[in-house]
């Protein structure tokens, strides 16, 4: 056994098995609240706890209340905006993501939410399954071409990476924007802009792929929608705190973005349900890592975390050193 630990929701069986194999494990059968939580930490002297956002999270003020014998704090996701990590760093808590993992999924939901968006699939859907088909349509509603479009992503990590491969595959030519160039090897002929106001005009698709922090909440607001080419679809898989929800609604539904697609928002796990009222707008419920293959992947890469440091060693996927 590594160590004691609390996992702190329910995960996918396979998750549950490694854990209660692996250590001496108290598994939650559903989402622990933070008081929850720190009291099972206290209750099963644990060492370690694995956790997730969405209703969980660290911060300055409730750190104060976790267990002093808890170590390290193993989040089962890439994003770790549900964590104050310079406050855990101040009380020695070691924290943990799991990056890699959910690469391919994610770039894949945001690629679906790229071509449904655009092509209309939802009011497709929608015709077929609640309408009755073709009689009830008339005249198709028309779409947006991708193939041989211009595709600009914010954020050229690993997932903006990805995201680029497949707009590569279909034709289109590949913008991006980060902090810093990336090297040759990783771009594979995308166009770095180094001030994303530079990149907008040239976006005929826009894909977010930032990382959520102070420096870019809400920087897709109405100033830089408005850079944006009219006609335009928008495709959101990476944070809602990114957009300002406000701005969105006004460009979809003033004709300036053609669609968006979007599976994030500001506030989940309710989101502004203007956008189901609206044709252009295809959402989905924060799905981008739900297979089974990268829930598993993601799990074990927690469990891996927690493993390595209860068992003395160096955390692998440290948020601070």
């Amino acid at each position: 056994m590594a160590g004691r630990i609390v996992v702190a929701r329910k995960f996918p069986p396979n998750v549950v098995a490694k854990a209660k194999a692996e250590f001496d494990a108290l598994i939650a059968d559903r989402v622990l609240s933070m008081p929850e939580l720190f009291q099972a930490c206290r209750d099963h002297k644990a060492e370690g706890l694995m956790f997730s956002g969405g209703g969980q999270s660290l911060t300055a003020e409730n750190l104060a209340d976790l267990p002093a014998g808890v170590k390290i704090a193993a989040t089962c996701s890439v994003g770790f905006d549900h964590i104050d990590v310079p406050a855990c760093k101040a009380r020695g808590l070691i924290v943990t993501n799991t990056p890699e993992v959910l690469t391919g999924c994610t770039a894949d939901t945001a690629f679906t939410l790229l071509l449904c968006a655009a092509r209309r699939f939802g009011e497709y859907f929608r015709v077929m399954h609640e309408q009755g088909g073709w009689k009830a349509m008339g005249a198709a509603p028309l779409g947006t071409r991708v193939h041989g479009k211009r595709l600009g992503i914010f954020g050229f990590g690993r997932i903006g990476q990805a995201v680029a491969d497949r707009g590569r595959g279909f034709g289109m030519r590949i913008l991006y924007h980060d902090v810093a160039r990336k090297i040759p090897e990783q771009e594979k002929g995308a166009e770095f802009f180094a001030k994303l106001e530079d990149m907008l005009p040239h976006c005929d698709f826009l894909s977010l792929h930032a990382d959520f922090n102070a420096r870019t909440a809400k920087i897709i607001n109405a100033r830089t929608l408005s850079l944006l080419p009219k006609g335009a679809v928008f495709v959101n898989a990476a944070r809602g705190g990114l957009v300002d929800e406000d701005a969105l609604h006004d460009a979809l539904t003033n004709g300036h973005l053609a669609a968006a697609g979007l599976d994030v928002f500001q506030k989940e796990p309710e989101f502004d349900t203007r956008f189901a009222s609206l044709s252009n707008v295809f959402l989905t419920p924060h799905v981008g890592s739900a297979t089974h293959e990268t829930r598993d992947a993601m799990g074990f890469r927690a469990l891996d975390n927690l493993a390595a440091v209860l068992g003395g060693g160096a955390p692998i996927d440290p948020l601070w050193r």
